[in-house]
């Protein structure tokens, strides 16, 4: 017989079960109440940056992924804001955008890219947050990623301002040498520069202002090669000089062992003054075979040294061979137009009365001249024709050269030698003399009317044997010495620092005074010519 079982064990089991059941029942709620908070609460933190750019979007190249409107508009103008570092060797300048013209449209940029971001629904751009942060590892909606280009411009004349800038902060430009030192050694030599290469470089900078971070550029640079000291820099000086000279300059320089030339102004028709008494005695040494007598020699000197026009006259009877000196003017001007040098002539003797059916001749040089230097028509030359003479008589004196080839035998390399030596005797109006050291040979003939200074010469230096030819002119009535002088004499210490530079001339305190000194008694002596002549 089976036993029956307690009627409490029944009694205790159905509260158990009970139990178990609110407990499932607490626990499916407990889920859905956390489940409905971390639902809302994932969708509050997207509320609060549902306006955020997602993840991998730029604005003008700057990524603004998971930042706001703002917070995107700070950072783009940040990276925008920052200078523009320009370089070169171990100089760098930072230059500001604004400053450079850069302007930067952000207001537009912004607009698209919130207006892009908005073109997502809500619900896409919740999933793709939602599992961006919970399955990164998950395939993620595609929002389509922003990108919005920058829109600015550059003012280019602010650009171009601020390249101007640059340059006068890193440009090293070349020197020139400088000839007329005072400082004594040698002249002072060029040296290189560089200078910035403007358009390459502001277009570098151009292209680093539309860039968000590589914001540093290197200066395109051009290399100057310092100016070489030759006869084209020496010419530039002498031009630079006479630009002071408030009338026209003419010069010929003959660098006597290259045979090169500077010309300025030098084939314009001019006074033949005195200077062309060279030519007189040159003609006059031809016109005399075997050795010269004593009254010959004595004209010449009086010609040379003191620049007698007397004298010069009574050897023009000599070219002539006859006592008739407009008959030697004539056989002169012949003999000049045989060397070539057909703007050199003379029709009327030194203060004699003009020729009345020939009072001048027509020439290249004075027939519808480009610079007028009102030469006298009685006698005319160039700066270049008198001193390529100078440069014939020099090479006749080394043996060779066009008089020689011209004349043959009547004119002697002695002769030539002779002709130097006398010409270097002549201490009266050392116009290209002052200009060099006391004890370099200057064979010269210097001579002036009223408003036309001039001298010529050849110059026997250390460095270098040239010729020099030389001539200022005024269109007013009267030129003052102490204008042209010191202008002829620095021209002249300008060329001979240019052939002896490692040893110029420097001592030009003496030249000054002497020039001085000289220019005050031709003035005294011209103003008592007038006053005697009652002007």
């Amino acid at each position: 017989m089976s036993q029956k079982q307690p009627s409490f064990y029944s009694k205790r089991r159905f509260p158990m079960a009970a139990i178990m059941t609110v407990l499932r029942q607490l626990l499916g709620l407990a889920a859905v109440i956390g489940l409905l908070w971390f639902v809302g609460n994932e969708v509050w933190g997207y509320l609060k940056v549902r306006d955020d750019f997602p993840k991998g979007s730029f604005i003008a190249g700057v990524e603004v992924g998971n930042l706001g409107l703002i917070a995107a508009e700070e950072r783009v103008l940040a990276q925008y804001s920052k200078p523009i570092l320009v370089r070169h060797n171990d100089q760098a300048v930072e230059i500001l955008p604004a400053d450079a013209g850069f302007m930067m449209n952000l207001d537009q940029m912004l607009e698209e890219a919130n207006v892009e971001l908005h073109e997502t629904p809500h619900w896409k751009r919740f999933l793709h947050n939602f599992s961006n942060k919970y399955l990164p590892g998950v395939v993620q909606p595609d929002l389509g990623q922003i990108d919005i280009a920058l829109r600015a411009q550059v003012d280019q004349e602010m650009l171009a301002t601020v390249m101007v800038y640059l340059g006068n902060l890193i440009d090293r430009p070349a020197t020139s040498p400088i000839l007329l030192t005072d400082s004594g050694g040698t002249v002072e030599e060029g040296s290189p520069g560089f200078s910035i290469d403007v358009e390459p470089s502001q277009q570098k900078i151009n292209d680093a202002l539309f860039q968000p971070y590589d914001r540093t550029i290197i200066l395109e640079i051009v290399e100057e090669e310092a100016p070489a000291l030759d006869l084209s820099y020496l010419e530039t000086v002498l031009i630079q000089q006479l630009e002071i000279f408030d009338g026209t300059g003419s010069l010929y320089i003959l660098d006597l062992d290259s045979g090169e030339e500077i010309r300025i102004n030098s084939e314009a028709a001019i006074s033949g003054l005195s200077v062309v008494k060279i030519a007189i005695m040159l003609e006059t040494l031809r016109a005399v075979d075997g050795p010269l007598d004593f009254d010959t020699v004595k004209l010449l000197e009086e010609t040379a040294i003191n620049s007698g026009n007397y004298s010069a006259n009574l050897l023009l009877d000599i070219v002539a061979g006859e006592n008739n000196a407009y008959l030697g003017v004539d056989v002169l001007t012949e003999s000049m137009g045989r060397l070539g040098l057909n703007n050199t002539f003379i029709v009327t003797p030194y203060e004699e009365p003009p020729r009345a059916v020939k009072p001048t001749l027509a020439t290249a040089a004075n027939t519808n001249p480009t610079i007028d230097f009102d030469p006298d028509p009685a006698m005319q030359t160039t700066a270049s024709e008198i001193g390529q003479l100078l440069g014939m008589i020099y090479d006749c004196s080394q043996g060779g050269g066009t008089l020689i080839a011209v004349y043959g035998g009547a004119v002697s390399p002695d002769e030539c030698q002779y002709l130097i030596e006398l010409m270097a005797r002549n201490e009266e109006g050392n116009l290209i003399r002052f200009g060099v050291p006391e004890d370099v040979t200057v064979a010269h003939k210097h001579g002036w009317a009223f408003n036309t200074h001039g001298d010529a010469g050849i110059i026997l230096s250390e460095g270098g044997n040239y010729v020099i030819s030389q001539y200022l002119h005024q269109d007013t009535d009267w030129l003052p010495a102490n204008i042209s002088f010191p202008i002829l004499r620095e021209l002249s210490r300008t060329t001979y620092n240019y052939f002896n530079a490692e040893n110029p001339y420097v001592d030009h305190k003496r030249a000054q005074k002497a020039a001085g000194i000289y220019a005050a008694q031709l003035a005294i002596e011209s103003a008592e010519q007038r006053y005697r002549a009652g002007e």
